[in-house]
């Protein structure tokens, strides 16, 4: 679409040189980690308050003009693309950090703080936010997508460590989702209605986060199986046993061998579970001695240990770079990432039946997976260029996502749906999908926010 001159006449009056229509600028703010093309928007606002995204949001409202909040441009669902067009609000740059409070375990900051700011922010007061997707989004966005990631399995994800939101609505009106208060069971929950609503309700303007003592004492380890069955038997008996573990991550053997080659490490390439383990050091020792208990009876061997804090950091740094490893198996492809996750006791099942599909499919796939909640990602690289891929990795997609419904699970469990996964969610919901969209009216009646996500 055309902004209609008036309006870029407003939101220059606000925003100064904080205003761009410049091409580059339009089409990074158009595209994110995901494999679909860049949609830039019409313009990009930088805003640094939150009285600035009340203006911008205002303005366009005014003008029936569309809005998309842009964090740091890490989400994996389309959800920054600017499909109807309109102004693309980037709140990167409020990245403050407003007040912690150690004493009550929590954190109220601006949308545009990262995880790693905000850790490196707490580190010498003993707490940190253990929310930990990978990349380093910011966390407002991760509040917007519902994010979670490997600390997920001990801590939960952002539904449960969001205390309060501040929000600006698509009238230009702000609220306060919460208090401070640990429960509450004062009227709707309304920071849970906009936890995972991908900017189609509102713009997060500031959070207050959950915090938690650093541990006193952390151990990590991988082991190698001789199957996936094996490894996945390894995590069930491990949730099952009750044992607090605070990360349990799987990779395939392709996957491995790509960590290997990307990140210069030397894992056996074989279904391999990374673990990690908090507590005091008699508790850290006992988990750990248990899991490799299990493993050993499920034929997993060659527990590799990293208690230092710098061979733990190199350990997860693979980790998290399993996503760029396997872009690298295939230079000048895009990653088509699915996200199911099922029932933990469905999870040996579901991965088994997708790893025989991948096996009969032309694409290059590799498969990681925050298994300790029975999640996991299907990497398929595609040739952007050829469209026959495309279509293999749609179907494929398609197959995984029905697999997981059909065994009670759902077509994401933390990247969200933006609108590559809109048309799962008639299946996995039926009718409930006619009350987000009524929510989505009564909130949003002109439809400016975020257009063409989650319900349309």
């Amino acid at each position: 679409m055309t902004l209609p001159p008036a309006l870029l006449d407003q939101l220059a009056a606000i925003f100064g040189d904080r205003l761009s229509t410049a091409p580059a600028v339009r089409e990074h703010h158009g595209k994110d980690e995901s494999h679909f093309p860049p949609c830039p928007p019409d313009a990009v606002v930088f805003a640094l308050s939150t009285a600035d995204v009340v203006g911008a949001v205002k303005a366009c409202a005014a003008h029936l003009v569309p809005v998309i909040a842009f964090g740091t441009g890490t989400s994996l669902e389309g959800h920054v693309a600017a499909l109807k067009g309109g102004v693309c609000i980037d709140v990167a740059g409020m990245n403050s950090i407003l007040s912690v409070r150690p004493e009550d375990l929590d954190v109220t900051i601006q949308p545009g703080v990262t995880r790693k700011q905000l850790n490196e922010h707490l580190r010498d007061s003993g707490l940190f936010f253990p929310i930990d997707p990978g990349a380093d989004a910011s966390l407002g966005g991760m509040a917007a997508t519902r994010a979670s990631g490997t600390n997920a399995v001990r801590y939960g994800t952002m539904r449960d460590n969001v205390l309060s939101l501040e929000v600006v609505l698509p009238d230009g009106r702000v609220i306060r989702t919460a208090r401070r208060a640990r429960k509450s069971s004062a009227g709707y929950d309304l920071t849970r209605l906009f936890v995972g609503s991908e900017g189609t309700l509102g713009i997060i303007t500031e959070l207050t986060l959950r915090l938690h003592g650093i541990p006193e004492a952390i151990s990590a380890a991988t082991c190698p199986f001789p199957s996936v069955e094996a490894a996945v038997e390894t995590v069930i008996l491990t949730i099952q046993s009750g044992i607090p573990v605070a990360r349990i991550e799987f990779m395939d053997e392709v996957m491995a061998d790509a960590v290997n080659r990307y990140s210069r490490t030397s894992h056996r390439v074989a279904p391999t579970l990374f673990f990690e383990f908090h507590g005091s050091p008699a508790s850290v020792r006992e988990q750990a001695e248990r899991v490799e208990a299990i493993a050993a009876e499920l034929g997993g061997d060659g527990f590799r240990w990293a208690t230092g804090a710098e061979d733990r950091t190199r350990l997860w740094a693979a980790r998290h770079n399993a996503y760029y490893a396997g872009v690298a198996l295939r230079p000048g492809c895009r990653a088509w990432t699915t996200d199911t996750c099922v029932p933990i006791s469905r999870l040996a099942e579901c991965l088994l039946e997708t790893k025989a599909d991948l096996a009969t499919s032309g694409l290059t796939s590799a498969v990681v997976g925050h298994v300790g909640d029975g999640n996991f990602h299907v990497m398929l690289l595609v040739d952007p260029n050829r469209p026959e891929e495309i279509a293999e990795a749609e179907a494929l997609n398609r197959r995984i996502v029905h697999r997981a419904l059909a065994m009670d699970g759902t077509c994401t469990g933390e990247h969200g749906i933006g609108h590559g996964k809109m048309e799962f969610l008639a299946a996995e919901f039926g009718d409930g999908l006619d009350i987000m969209r009524a929510i989505k009216t009564a909130i949003d009646p002109l439809g400016i926010m975020n257009p063409g996500k989650i319900v349309g």
